[in-house]
């Protein structure tokens, strides 16, 4: 499929913050009290050679412990969600945005069940890459689906084998920040048509008008790494996604994202405190 839109590479637009993510996972893995353990993601880091985590690394170590600290409390918090999708019975799980994601490879899921991951066709490539060099073998029946989200994803992702008569796991982190309102409705109304029931989504929600958010010390750091991370988020009014799936009859859990660090015992300092005070994790079921 051939898309009308701006492609990216891990070192470009979009595809950079999945590095910076990457970067993230890899710092909270070392860490004595770390929530998650990524044993790939240093290796994807390294791999891409950019010079923004020559910057990262000579950031204070306080402006790293804060951004590990809420990438590993937002990971741990999606690991669980799919651990417990598996064990209730779901058979795919569909990584929306999937970036330098390593869920298909370090999680323990059940024999048999599909993952798909889907993102740009150079983000997935560079990831396969990185992987096979290192001789990582996924833990699951792993499908890649490179095709941008703007196109037709939903015919990619069923050619790539995805049944919607089963139940799924959808996972969409770190995406809805970064689309434009009318992205994000056709995304969600996607989603919920190719749900069969005891489907279940995942999301990572910034709550209320997004300059709460878009802080001028978000855009220091964002310059002091080179990315211009304001620029990249859609600020636009839209609807609140809780709100989307409740009127499509989905049930709604909604989860303040500080809530969820202090249950995990794990302090967010800094700016990531504010960003977790404006955030929360939805997850929805579809039980008919």
């Amino acid at each position: 499929m051939t898309s009308t839109h701006e492609q990216w590479d891990i070192v470009s637009g979009v595809g950079i913050t999945a590095l910076a993510v990457a970067g993230g996972r890899a710092v909270e893995s070392q860490r004595e009290d770390r929530l998650i353990n990524d044993p790939y993601a240093a290796d994807l880091v390294a791999a891409a050679g950019s010079t923004m985590f020559t910057e990262m690394e000579n950031s204070p170590a306080e402006l790293l412990e804060a951004m590990s600290g809420y990438l590993g409390v937002r990971t741990r918090f999606f690991d669980e969600y799919f651990l417990r999708a598996a064990a209730g019975g779901v058979q795919q799980a569909v990584i929306l945005a999937s970036g330098l994601d390593t869920r298909a490879f370090r999680l323990a899921w059940p024999e048999g069940l599909r993952v798909f991951e889907i993102d740009q066709p150079k983000v997935l490539q560079f990831k396969d890459d990185t992987l096979n060099r290192i001789d990582a073998e996924p833990g699951s029946d792993r499908r890649v689906v490179p095709v941008d989200l703007r196109d037709d994803w939903a015919s990619a992702l069923e050619a790539a084998g995805f049944d919607a008569t089963k139940p799924t796991a959808w996972l969409a982190e770190g995406l809805l920040p970064y689309l434009p309102p009318e992205a994000e409705a056709q995304l969600l109304a996607t989603v919920d048509r190719l749900s069969a029931p005891g489907s279940r989504l995942s999301i990572e929600h910034m709550a209320g008008p997004r300059d709460r958010f878009a802080t001028d010390e978000m855009q220091a750091i964002g310059r002091q790494w080179g990315i211009d991370l304001l620029g990249l988020f859609s600020t636009d009014d839209r609807p609140d996604p809780e709100d989307v799936l409740k009127r499509a009859g989905w049930q709604v859990r909604r989860e303040p994202t500080n809530e969820i660090a202090a249950g995990y015992g794990r302090e967010l300092p800094g700016f990531t405190r504010r960003f977790a005070e404006v955030g929360c994790m939805l997850t929805a079921f579809r039980e008919s």
